[in-house]
């Protein structure tokens, strides 16, 4: 018995001393390696997909959640039939249609979330490309689009929330705009206006709705210049966003400017994002707007993060069968600052028309898009399959987490959206002019799916906060001290609770306009109950943190969001 236990043993023993150090050397460099390759490779951490409905009858080419829970989605209506007809016997008849002049079927939906349905919508005149936002009463304001739609306003005001029968439905406003508005962004002001900004071969904006003071179109020289001389724009839907001053950071092509849209001036002109590739549309990166925090400070910080994109020239070797690899850079900036430089940062996987969506917690989704090629027809390869997690706060180098993959790809016109649960609904993907579901790389997708972060695992359930009061579409007014009541089934870490705001955008081509969210000053939590807490919370001092209107309320805990609750803050 003891002679058969060591041979191993006794091999190791007549090794050479030297030797077997070396080995061991070897074995522990080895080790070394795997083990510094692991820590430094972001891996997938989670996340989970759920496909909703297979078939919404259209490809959600923009989208907007309401405060009734319902999303509106719409395509173009300008290339024949969609899968889904409208109501009655209703029938578009549009003379100007350049594919149909009498069309039964419907081009806009309305998705309830809680029951998992689509009702269909009637659009007029073409809503490809537009752009909009939500108004303080809570109505969708969308303006512009192709053809006949070029300068109509419409307006959808949502139905009641216990509405079954909803009957709702957009209405039109003929010759609302003065320009014409094709791939423009729109941005809602501290007065409860909306900015209309730029469009193809529109460098100019507009407001609306028009007052005796503002019934003109101005002119915005910044929008020539960052125009590419070849006529492909690559500034198209600029990414825009509300200073906490009041003025307007507007991002075009590959330059950045701070606005005074009041007196018409160019407060800052920030450097060129390093590298110099644009970003916009049909490049197509996206861009965000960082976590507002520390609300009562005296200068509050404000931060602007852009994402992806495709090189110069991009465009136009995608349109000769040329697909460029996407752009795997992210640019920083803190757009207070007095000297503002970017901060560069590396993506795990670099992506053309991604959608960037704020969760709760205040990390950043990065979803959708491809690998190589641009926006356009049949101008993109190789689809982003995985997610990617951004998180702000994190040290350098140590923001990026890759979720599981979606197993559709969502290519050009996809879009995403942050739902109240905290899930983020998925929808659109249609490359090709007309619906086309056979015979291409990547067919037209009706489809509607749910991405849930990982924070909406099981295993964090007992740590997810529930808000017991106040109840939802609660009335907020500014600067104004609100008790949060909520309960958690765990133990809770008082020091690692907070309250966010966040404002829902309306999402086409990449980009979320008006997104945002607000770290809310607030006290210790106190416990009032078995399992059940109060914290309390400052609202935002002025309409220029935080525009009039509805805005989704979270208390997150060790970064897990409760289900929101609706607030009108006025």
């Amino acid at each position: 018995m003891k002679k058969s236990t060591s041979t191993s043993n006794n091999i190791l023993f007549f090794i050479h001393p030297h030797i077997f150090l070396l080995l061991l050397l070897l074995l522990l460099c080895q080790w070394w390696s795997f083990a510094s390759a692991a820590a430094a490779a972001p891996s997938s951490q989670g996340g989970s997909w759920n496909v909703l409905l297979s078939d919404i009858g259209i490809s959600a080419m923009h989208m907007q959640l309401l405060n009734n829970d319902r999303v509106v989605m719409f395509d173009r209506t300008d290339f024949g039939m969609s899968n889904i007809s409208l109501p009655d016997g209703k029938c578009r008849y549009d003379q100007n249609d350049t594919t149909l002049k009498v069309d039964c079927t419907a081009h806009s939906v309305e998705y309830n979330v809680a029951s998992n349905s689509i009702r269909p919508l009637m659009v007029q005149t073409d809503v490809w490309c537009s752009s909009g936002s939500v108004f303080p009463d809570g109505s969708l304001v969308q303006t512009g689009g192709f053809n006949d739609g070029d300068k109509v306003v419409r307006v959808y005001k949502p139905c009641s929330n216990s509405t079954t029968n909803s009957t709702c439905d957009w209405e039109e406003i003929q010759g609302g705009l003065i320009q014409r508005r094709w791939y423009s962004t729109n941005h809602i002001l501290p007065d409860g206006r909306q900015i209309i900004i730029g469009g193809r071969r529109a460098f100019n904006y507009e407001f609306y709705p028009k007052s005796a003071s503002a019934n003109n179109s101005y002119s915005l020289p910044f929008l020539v210049k960052t125009n590419d001389p070849n006529k492909i724009e690559n500034n198209l839907y600029p990414f825009v966003f509300l200073n906490v001053d009041g003025n307007l950071f507007i991002f075009a092509n590959n330059r950045a400017i701070l606005f005074d849209y009041m007196k018409n001036v160019v407060l800052k002109n920030y450097p060129e994002i390093p590298g110099g590739d644009p970003r916009n549309y049909p490049s197509t990166g996206s861009a965000i707007l960082l976590p507002l925090k520390n609300l009562q400070a005296q200068e509050i910080q404000a931060e602007v993060l852009v994402c992806g994109g495709a090189p110069k020239g991009s465009y136009t070797s995608a349109l000769n069968g040329n697909f460029s690899g996407a752009l795997s850079t992210c640019g920083r900036i803190t757009i207070t600052d007095p000297n503002p430089q970017w901060i560069m940062e590396t993506m795990p996987l670099a992506r053309t028309m991604g959608d960037m969506v704020i969760l709760p917690n205040g990390n950043v989704l990065i979803i959708n898009g491809a690998a190589t090629g641009t926006a356009g027809w049949e101008c993109g390869r190789d689809p982003v399959l995985k997610p990617v997690i951004y998180r702000p706060d994190n040290p350098f180098d140590s923001r990026f987490e890759i979720q599981n993959p979606s197993t559709i790809p969502r290519m050009y016109h996809s879009t995403a959206v942050l739902l109240r649960d905290g899930r983020v609904l998925v929808g659109g993907s249609n490359p090709h002019i007309y619906y086309n579901f056979t015979g291409v790389f990547f067919p037209t997708e009706l489809s509607l799916e749910a991405f849930s972060p990982p924070y909406l695992d099981s295993v964090s359930e007992y740590l997810r906060p529930q808000i017991t009061s106040p109840a939802s579409q609660h009335a907020i007014g500014y600067g104004q001290r609100v008790p949060i009541r909520f309960k958690v089934a765990g133990r809770v870490d008082i020091n690692l609770v907070t309250v966010t705001m966040v404002a829902p955008g309306f999402n086409t081509h990449s980009f979320t306009m008006n997104q945002r969210l607000l770290v809310l000053v607030s006290e210790n939590v106190k416990l009032i109950g078995k399992n059940a807490y109060q914290i309390n919370v400052v609202t935002p001092n002025n309409a220029k943190l935080a525009p009039p209107g509805y805005y989704l309320l979270f208390v997150v805990h060790q970064d897990i969001p409760s289900e929101g609750i609706w607030v009108k803050i006025q």
